[in-house]
């Protein structure tokens, strides 16, 4: 998956973009296929990262939770010889398609692809008028669901939590009073709405909706949870020595995975002002620097690029202490399921 969730131009302002994974040499580094390892990939989207490690000699099970990315992945299957396993999966329920002997490694770049970015009909970017939809899976509670149905006060914590929007009780009560007239159906009708409300300023880096859409996105998807719940699962079935590989392109997501490997560091937690709290086994050691991201060449060869991190462990033999999704302190949210259609 190619993503750019971060500062300056996002995904979510669309423009064809041809597909090109991020940090793929550093991955590679990380991740180290070779012949006779089972990597798992994730976030299929275009196939990249799996295209490589298929080339290094490992084989791969791939994972998507978009039907399109599926079906568009089924000649790189077949050019497999047996040796790609593509399966119509989230990215969370990795453990439920991994061998019973575990895996040698995981490999997540977290984000909407481009080609879902492309896809007017997706809903992904306000560039591109289609309808307000935003769903991965294609199924489910839309963006178009939250943005007609949800309360005021919910708008404005997913807004400014998911989105970081400085202004989100301005835009959620906008919408508040433009919805009891007609609801929003399309990308424009909303990113309108929000351009009228939040005129761009000559400053201003980002279209006035970047943030809103990316907050809808990351909502509708589960993104955040999906990812936790990812790390968890990776965990349980690496194998000792197997290597977690993971890219993200956004702040939220970058702290759920840098929380997740100094929890599982080992090393005792506290402060002058708190009470140690007890070291246990670490089940991860770090792979060469704590983050990496990418170069100025690859940034500017691939816009995309710009906002990319990298973080990695080796599994250690120490028993998974468990799934806590208290480290990650993620926010009370509306409920997603009670806004469907």
């Amino acid at each position: 998956m190619v993503t750019d969730q971060g500062g300056g131009d996002s995904e979510a302002g669309g423009g064809p973009v041809r597909h090109i994974p991020v940090l793929l040499t550093e991955v590679l580094a990380a991740l180290e296929p070779a012949p006779g390892k089972i990597i798992l990939d994730g976030t299929f989207g275009a196939g990249g990262y799996t295209s490589a490690i298929l080339t290094a000699g490992a084989d791969v099970i791939a994972l998507d939770r978009d039907p399109t990315a599926i079906a568009a992945g089924q000649p790189l299957v077949a050019a497999s010889d047996g040796r790609l396993k593509l399966v119509h999966s989230r990215f969370s329920e990795l453990a439920e398609n991994a061998p019973a002997e575990g895996l040698d490694g995981v490999v997540l770049d977290i984000g909407v692809s481009s080609m879902q970015i492309d896809e007017a009909e997706r809903g992904f970017s306000f560039q591109k008028k289609g309808p307000l939809d935003m769903r991965m899976s294609a199924s489910g509670v839309s963006a178009a669901d939250v943005v007609n149905r949800a309360k005021v006060s919910d708008l404005i914590r997913i807004f400014g939590f998911l989105g970081e929007e400085k202004q989100a009780g301005r835009i959620a009560r906008a919408i508040e009073k433009r919805r009891t007239e007609a609801p929003f159906e399309t990308t424009r009708d909303l990113a309108g709405l929000i351009e009228t409300v939040t005129p761009r300023k000559a400053k201003d880096k980002i279209h006035p909706a970047t943030r809103v859409f990316q907050a809808l996105r990351i909502f509708v998807n589960e993104e955040l949870g999906e990812l936790a719940n990812a790390l968890f699962a990776a965990e349980r079935v690496l194998k000792p020595g197997g290597r977690l590989v993971v890219v993200t392109f956004h702040s939220l997501e970058d702290r759920i995975v840098k929380t997740f490997f100094q929890d599982r560091s080992g090393k005792a937690a506290g402060s002058r002002h708190l009470p140690m709290v007890a070291a246990r086994a670490a089940t991860f050691t770090p792979v060469g620097k704590p983050m990496i991201a990418a170069g100025e060449e690859e940034a500017s060869r691939n816009p995309r690029a710009r906002s990319a991190k990298l973080r990695a462990g080796i599994r250690t033999e120490a028993p998974s202490p468990g799934n806590d999704l208290s480290i990650f302190n993620l926010p009370e949210l509306a409920s997603l399921a009670k806004l469907g259609g």
